[in-house]
């Protein structure tokens, strides 16, 4: 390796080191000691006014684990677009909340379990899938559990805080035989599919450069009121929770792996926000095209949401890029440039949902399955190993660090 280059022995000491120094201050805590704990129903949730039809024959009971913020205002509601899943039964530590979702989504009460109740979940036939939607540092022991129950599981992004925990996750699916599934939902969203098939079938001509920033401004917060800036249950911070967004446009858009990174953090000092994660994420990885992706997340900036691909023969622009509604796609070539309409951007929910009920009915692969979270946490680690160290690091095919 070269002055700058860094071997995979190099990198782990350099992470080593910087988890020692960070672990203090908990930046880059695992999920050990982390449990789910029942909240009170979040502000601003509407539920149902009418309960949920009658699931059509053959539908996919799900059991939603964790009724939260994103349960409750994007996942839940979105079952209702579904062909071929439900929702079966609800997983929560608040026994208020739990009676009152529950009623309104027509999960009669010996369908909702407690946590610590969980494993009576295994008795239920109606059950066949979990989604958990869980602070990340929870992810590996409740697919675990899910597994144990003999239930498929889709998992909320990111995978989990680490590789490893990515690891024990894939194994537990493959002991079970069950599918795992990462709630990945550009991959189903209109104006991001489209994006994929224009830089494939090279619309674009080669791809020399992508560029992706997904960046917001978080509120006040502590470690201690919102589980987003505590290190055990986050992780790093914005890279794990919305850049993570632009490193999987990174690769979906080359439909490469990189070869190098290098990558560069940021905390200003005495903000409780950033006690224990960082607040700014910069990455440029190298391809083996030549191809280059420059990553860019925040929680201190104004909001951006923006991925670029740019050829030799034209570009591409997703803006708003990973909205959960009014996505927007533009093509340029040469002189001319138009605005794509390849679909309704709400439709990634149950398409994502109704794919993992092909996978387990119909033994479809599944498109985002354990080994891409898995990947991605590789790249994730590698990339806060660049930071630590200062330096380039390179990597194998398989994402993990070379040496």
């Amino acid at each position: 390796m070269g002055e700058r280059g860094m071997t995979r022995r190099q990198a782990i000491e350099a992470g080593a080191v910087a988890s020692a120094a960070m672990m203090a201050s908990g930046a880059l805590a695992q999920g050990a000691g982390v449990t789910a704990k029942g909240q009170p129903l979040p502000d601003g949730v509407t539920l149902p006014a009418a309960r949920p039809k009658a699931p059509a024959p053959g539908s996919v009971g799900f059991a939603i684990i964790g009724l939260g913020d994103y349960a409750l205002k994007q996942i839940m509601p979105r079952f209702a677009q579904s062909q071929r899943c439900h929702i079966a039964a609800l997983v929560s530590g608040n026994p208020d909340k739990l009676a009152q979702v529950g009623e309104a989504y027509g999960v009669p009460p010996e369908a909702r379990y407690s946590y610590d109740g969980f494993a009576a979940i295994a008795a239920n036939p109606q059950v066949e899938a979990v989604y958990i939607i869980l602070p990340t540092g929870l992810h590996a022991e409740w697919a675990e559990r899910a597994f144990a129950a003999g239930k498929h599981v889709m998992c909320e992004k990111p995978m989990a805080l680490s590789a490893a925990e990515c690891e024990r996750m894939i194994a537990a699916s493959e002991r079970a035989r069950k599918k795992l599934m990462i709630g990945y939902r550009c991959h189903f969203e209109p104006h991001n599919r489209a994006a994929m098939e224009l830089a494939a079938t090279g619309k674009l001509g080669d791809l020399r450069l992508i560029r992706t920033e997904h960046s917001y401004r978080l509120g006040p917060a502590t470690p201690a009121t919102n589980w987003r800036v505590a290190a055990a249950q986050t992780g790093g911070g914005p890279l794990e929770d919305y850049g993570i967004y632009g490193l999987q446009a990174a690769l979906y858009l080359s439909g490469e792996m990189p070869t190098r990174l290098s990558a560069s953090t940021f905390r200003p000092e005495g903000d409780p926000r950033f006690a224990e994660i960082f607040a700014h994420v910069a990455v440029q990885m190298h391809f083996p095209s030549g191809a280059v992706a420059q990553i860019v997340t925040s929680y201190d900036s104004a909001g951006i949401n923006v991925v670029e691909a740019r050829g030799t023969q034209g570009a591409l622009m997703l803006n708003a890029a990973a909205a959960t509604e009014g996505n927007t796609l533009t093509l340029e070539n040469g002189n001319e440039r138009r605005k794509l309409e390849p679909g309704d951007s709400e439709v990634q929910f149950g398409a994502m949902l109704d794919h993992l009920a092909a996978a387990v009915r119909d033994g479809t692969p599944v498109l985002t399955p354990g080994e891409m979270g898995l990947r991605d946490l590789r790249l994730m680690e590698a990339i806060y190993a660049s930071a630590a160290s200062g330096r380039t690091v390179a990597l194998n095919p398989d994402a993990t660090m070379l040496g």
